[in-house]
């Protein structure tokens, strides 16, 4: 076995992770910015696109796979992305804050289908929310406050 290969990849690893990609990236490579009108928000609030309509208040799970999946009923989970792996987690939050999505992705669909309020896009959200926080998701209007 080549110990310099694996040495390489872990670093490689470690760079790769310290990385934020771009919201929206066309296949030319152009990176295309974008942002929220917020001008319907209250002031502070994060902007995000709304994708289940209602309006909830509750603990943030701030959670970044699903190994760390310690919900407790009632919580808002706030992750980057959710795919069909994460569906038994929906039984038991009220809320849901993602960092990228849409529509029709996989956390808008199941929060429309288990009538839970959700906000997709939310730039950099398991950055700004913190775990434990009390936050308000707006699925109707499209934004979080934390309170």
């Amino acid at each position: 076995m080549d110990y310099t290969i694996i040495s390489k990849r872990k670093e490689d690893y470690r760079l790769y992770d310290k990385l934020t990609p771009p919201r929206v990236i066309t296949s030319e490579g152009e990176i295309i910015p974008g942002e929220y009108d917020a001008g319907g928000i209250p002031p502070g609030a994060l902007a995000a696109m709304p994708v289940s309509s209602g309006v909830v208040e509750g603990r943030a799970r701030v959670l970044l796979s699903m190994e760390d999946a310690h919900i407790e009923e009632g919580d808002i989970l706030v992750t980057v992305f959710t795919d069909p792996s994460w569906t038994p987690v929906f039984v038991s939050v009220r809320g849901l804050v993602t960092e990228v999505g849409g529509q029709m992705t996989h956390g808008a669909v199941i929060a429309r289908e288990y009538g839970i309020p959700a906000v997709v896009g939310l730039e950099k959200a398991t950055k700004v929310i913190k775990d434990g926080q009390k936050i308000r998701v707006n699925g109707t209007e499209g934004y979080v406050e934390i309170l």
